[in-house]
């Protein structure tokens, strides 16, 4: 059959696996499903004909296998049994998978199709739901990579529940997901639900989801994730540091003159030109995306990371960050710390929103939580001046173990403009102030503030693939140092140093 928006096909757990898996890898895990129904009953008989007409003995098939030599964990729904609902045996397969996953320190990729949950079994099936969550929680807790692929249709508890708890969560095209069955709110409401809502191509809009891709494509996307999401931590090779030169001693007005142009490379030309195995991730996972904010799964050189990126292609005068775009980075920040990947934080912005909206979408109050659960972050950091370091938005992306700053990068508390305006009630002063502010990379590296100064020769722009190396090379030197050292002992050195800040 061929995929249509209106009717997507409909795959089977096995022609998934197998489409998915390195062909004759796949070993099953399933046993006899647990018993639910009295012999003789109508129920029973229904448990029969699904068994029949699905060639599964569940709704979840549960096994191993590789993709690209990986060995990995599998639950894959099939909703030809009984619209793939799940009662209490196929909660319980779930469970196992997930256990036995955890045990054996095995990243796991669930596929589900479902309606929900399995009406003929009614609450004790229901309740399901809290078992089957824990268990995914106590596997993340082990730092564990979780793929989720939502295929047509996902809904109810399997939606809301494992469904929606996978670190990365891509979804097939067409496909309804939704936590309301339409049929059902029909029947509630009189009324048809709106159309075009749960579509996955909508719930990727508003940041639900990070891709909608087809099956053939999975098991690319899953290699890259992987490669990032169980890439090395602690024995990384050597990387030579950029050698530090004495930074030029021009105005200050010159660096965010060239920091401002269109032709500077920002996070995107450094992720394409200076990393490897990068997988874009999309939102909050709430409902919300901002196109200030890029997040990523990256390695530089051997180094697995999260990257938080402020977008300069993103931000416009129309659009400039705003509060979403933090509570995206925060949700990078969480990857981060389940994952025990390091992260890497990216500032380019000419400001935070200034805005009715951004005060009612709780500006203030996202900047304040980015800064501590950053600097709380027990995850190695390294923070990246790309370019415009421009007030709150700035800052809220900055506390890491090490600070690494572009030549022409800065970082103030207002646009030089703003200041001038507030000092002199005019912007014409605002290279004066730049100069007095100590915004400048020279000035940052003086101060503390910065960590290191990553040359342009003599600016960025005129030089993208070369100053994108020399970055990535500084990227590269210092997460290799920072994996290595204890845990705690980077924590305490963190907070001491910005403790001792402006002392």
């Amino acid at each position: 059959m061929t995929t249509t928006p209106d009717k997507p096909r409909r795959l089977g757990a096995r022609e998934l696996i197998e489409t998915v898996l390195d062909e004759g890898s796949w070993s099953s895990w399933d046993v006899t499903p647990l018993p639910v129904a009295p012999e003789g009953s109508a129920y029973a008989a229904e448990l029969t004909a699904a068994a029949a007409k699905a060639g599964t003995d569940e709704s979840i098939v549960t096994g191993e296998g590789t993709i690209r030599g990986r060995r990995v964990a599998v639950v894959a729904g099939e909703f030809r049994f009984l619209a793939g609902s799940i009662g209490r045996a196929a909660a319980e397969r779930i469970v196992l998978a997930f256990e036995r996953a955890t045990a054996e320190g095995l990243p796991l990729f669930a596929a589900p199709t479902s309606g929900g949950t399995r009406m003929q079994e009614g609450t004790p099936a229901f309740v399901g739901m809290v078992k089957i969550s824990a268990a995914v929680a106590t596997f993340k807790a082990a730092g564990l990579p979780y793929i989720v692929y939502l295929r047509h249709p996902t809904t109810g508890g399997v939606f809301a529940s494992w469904g929606s708890l996978g670190h990365v969560t891509v979804a097939e095209p067409g496909a309804m997901v939704g936590f309301l069955g339409a049929r059902v709110y029909a029947a509630l409401y009189d009324k048809p639900f709106p159309a075009g809502v749960q579509v996955a191509e909508n719930l990727y809009e508003h940041g639900l989801i990070d891709a909608v891709l087809p099956v053939e494509g999975l098991a690319d996307i899953a290699d890259r994730a992987l490669n990032v999401l169980t890439g090395p931590r602690g024995d990384l090779p050597d990387v030579p540091e950029i050698p530090q030169t004495e930074v030029p001693d021009i105005p200050a007005w010159e660096s965010i003159t060239l920091s401002r142009k269109e032709s500077r490379p920002g996070v995107r030309a450094l992720l394409k030109l200076g990393a490897t195995d990068v997988l874009p991730l999309r939102g909050t996972g709430q409902g919300e995306h901002d196109p200030g904010l890029l997040m990523a799964l990256a390695r530089f050189g051997g180094a697995p990371c999260v990257v938080l990126g402020q977008d300069r292609r993103g931000q416009t005068l129309e659009e400039p960050l705003g509060p979403g775009g933090l509570r995206v980075a925060r949700r990078g920040m969480r990857l981060a710390q389940e994952l025990d990947l390091p992260l890497v934080s990216i500032i380019d912005t000419a400001g935070a929103a200034l805005s009715k909206e951004a005060e009612e979408g709780g500006m203030a109050g996202e900047i304040a939580r980015s800064l501590s659960e950053l600097v709380m972050l027990d995850a190695p950091t390294v923070c990246v001046l790309l370019g415009q370091g421009c007030g709150g938005g700035a800052l809220a992306l900055m506390p890491a173990d090490r600070v690494i700053c572009a030549q022409n990068s800065w970082l103030s508390p207002l646009p030089p403009e703003g200041a001038s305006a507030i000092l002199y009630r005019e912007t014409s002063r605002a290279p004066e102030i730049s100069d007095a502010q100590r915004v400048r990379s020279r000035d940052l590296l003086a101060d503390g503030i910065v960590d290191r100064v990553v040359p342009e020769q003599p600016d960025a722009a005129q030089e993208p693939e070369a100053f994108c190396a020399r970055m990535s090379q500084a990227i590269q030197h210092e997460l290799a140092t920072l994996v290595r050292m204890d845990g705690d002992d980077r924590l305490q050195a963190r907070l001491e140093r910005y403790r001792a800040l402006g002392t």
